[in-house]
């Protein structure tokens, strides 16, 4: 299949990512208005890691790491490798060499829809991942593919120079252009949270906090004592 290799996407801006490297993937998440989240599949190789990046975008040939071996030319300091495949693929198509290579480049983390290996060494050198799979499945390198151009996982687009924040609850993306709207809300949102975690440590009700009576109310929801409700002593 052909293929195509852009060098030099634009990127969200340094600060703007490292702003939202502070927040956690569901905090970033809800504060986009629930989007971006790449599905529930994504499983982290590691445990209590939170990272952000910029994305470098891989679109393989199933059980054909090739293109991996282009993109790691086009990865810098603070990227983060994103690999798809053009179909559904658990093959280990990522492992300890590949994360020696971007290592090397500051790379900080891979997120894949495929298959990882070499999982043990992988936490061993904290060079993080989070994958749909881990297989000891090997691959070929013969089919071309293309590195930063769009791709999608999770029914959500991921663009080169978008920001990928990942973290043990699963991965999500910001688009470029709204990283720093984004570090703004998830920051007015931990705001929020810090007073309602407070309130519940005196003892207040989400049920009060939320008005979730009247909600209960409105939905047609009854209280009723437990004599009420199995006619007990009737």
């Amino acid at each position: 299949m052909p293929g195509i290799i852009v060098t030099d996407p634009p990127k969200a801006e340094a600060e703007d990512v490292e702003a939202l490297a502070g927040y956690g993937v569901a905090t970033v998440h809800e504060a986009m208005g629930r989007t971006g989240l790449l599905g529930h599949q994504l499983r982290p190789n590691q445990r209590d890691t939170r990272v952000a990046g910029t994305a470098v975008t891989v679109l393989s040939w199933p059980g054909d790491n090739l293109m991996i071996h282009a993109a790691v030319e086009q990865c810098g300091e603070g990227d983060i490798l994103v690999v798809t495949t053009t179909s559904p693929s658990t093959d280990g198509m990522f492992g300890e060499l590949f994360a020696t290579a971007l290592k090397r480049r500051g790379v900080r983390g891979i997120v894949t829809n495929a298959g990882i290996r070499d999982t043990a060494e992988l936490r061993e050198m904290g060079f993080h991942a989070w994958s749909a799979a881990v297989s000891a499945q090997g691959t070929v390198k013969a089919t071309g593919g293309s590195v930063n151009v769009p791709v999608v996982i999770g029914g959500e687009t991921v663009r080169p120079g978008d920001v990928i924040v990942a973290d043990d609850d699963g991965v999500v993306v910001v688009p470029r252009e709204r990283a720093q709207e984004a570090a703004a809300k998830s920051q007015a949102r931990e705001d929020k949270e810090a007073a309602t975690r407070a309130a519940f440590i005196e003892g207040q009700l989400g049920l009060d906090r939320y008005g979730l009576r009247e909600t209960l109310r409105d939905l047609g929801v009854e209280y009723r004592t437990y004599e009420e409700h199995t006619g007990a002593g009737a």
